[in-house]
Formats: structure tokens, sequence, C-alpha cells
């Protein structure tokens, strides 16, 4: 029991991963039932992402390990889900290149800031400025950037929904708009990360 309470946050983290390949496979059957439940999921599954780090701060089980499995498991997510779109024609390529690429290079910085002792959240953030950590680290903008790839991802499925309905274009436009201000908030809180990693290169040099 001991365990399972210890591990709670990241069981609910890993079980995001899975769902929203659940999810995609759904999106490319032809049918309504499917979508419905794919819209299901898709709610739960952006509930869980606040979840675990609520579950791990309540229960005080916060870890590096879970800052990493977060980060990876909203990597995983948001790139299957953009991958998916284009796939299906809903959104352009250059959305899953962009999202991709700024992924990439801050994971790849956070790492060497891992080996340093810092996470890229929490007490030990690798952020210092003020501004920094307000764009990258606040949970406010960390909020605010899940909020709006929820609302993208829910209304892109409801907006081309294979049964018509009533107000469909409406939703299907604000799904796009929310996509787009995804991608503008992911490559603005991006440009912290790599600004404030030049320290550790300079660290590197002087050693």
């Amino acid at each position: 029991m001991e365990n399972i309470k210890k591990n709670l946050a990241n069981i609910i983290t890993l079980s995001r991963i899975f769902m929203v390949f659940i999810v995609v496979a759904l999106l490319f059957c032809d049918c309504n039932c499917a979508y419905k439940l794919a819209l299901f999921l898709t709610a739960i599954l952006m509930w869980f992402d606040g979840l675990d780090g609520f579950v791990a701060r309540k229960l005080k089980v916060s870890s590096k390990l879970g800052a990493l499995l977060d980060i990876m498991g909203d990597r995983i997510v948001e790139n299957v889900f953009w991958i998916a779109f284009c796939a299906l024609g809903w959104l352009n390529v250059c959305v899953p290149i962009i999202v991709l690429t700024r992924g990439i290079v801050t994971d790849s910085l956070r790492t060497l800031a891992f080996e340093k002792g810092y996470t890229a959240f929490g007490e030990k953030t690798m952020m210092q400025g003020k501004i920094a950590k307000f764009i990258v680290a606040s949970n406010f903008c960390r909020f605010t950037y899940a909020v709006c790839k929820a609302v993208a991802f829910f209304f892109l499925i409801l907006g081309n929904m294979p049964e018509q309905f009533k107000n469909q274009e409406i939703f299907l436009n604000v799904g796009i708009i929310c996509a787009i201000i995804s991608v503008a908030f992911c490559v603005l809180r991006g440009i912290p990360v790599v600004i404030e990693s030049k320290r550790f290169f300079v660290e590197n040099k002087e050693v």
C-alpha cells in the first residue's frame, strides 16, 4: 500500500501515455461513437495532466524521477496529438515540426541541467531569472499552456466529428486558434530555457 502511495503520481503520469494512443486509434475510426469516446478520454487525459502534480505535492512524494516522467508524459501526449492531427489533415505539418524541434532542444538542455542537480520545475528549477521563472516554471503559465492545449485537442476532435452538426465549424475554428496559440506559447516558453542554459556551458568550459 505504501509503495502504491509513493508511486501513485507516476502511475497517473504513465497512464496518460497509454491513453493518448487509444485516443489516436479511435480518431482513425470513421465513426461518431469512436469520436465521442475519444473526446471523453481526452478530457480525462487532460485532467490527469494536472492531477499527477497535485497528488505528488499532496502526498509529499515529489522527486526528480517524477519531474522527468511528467515532462516525458507531456511531450509524448502533445506530440502524438499534433502528429495525428497532421496525419488526419486537420493541421499544417509546420505545427508538429515546430513543437518537436522545440521539445528536442529544451529537453536536451534540461538533461544538462539535470546533471548539475537542477530540475525543469519545482524548488530546484534551472530557471533563475524572475521573468524566466514566470514564463517557464510558474503555475500560472504552466496551467495556461496546459488549458490552451487541452482546448485545442478537444475542439479539434469535436470540430471534425464524422457526423456534421450545428455550429461544428465554430468549434473547429476555436480548436485551430487554440492550436496556433499553443504553438506560439510553446516556442515562447522554450526561449528562456535556451538563454538560461548558457551558464552551464560556461561552467563546463571553466572546469
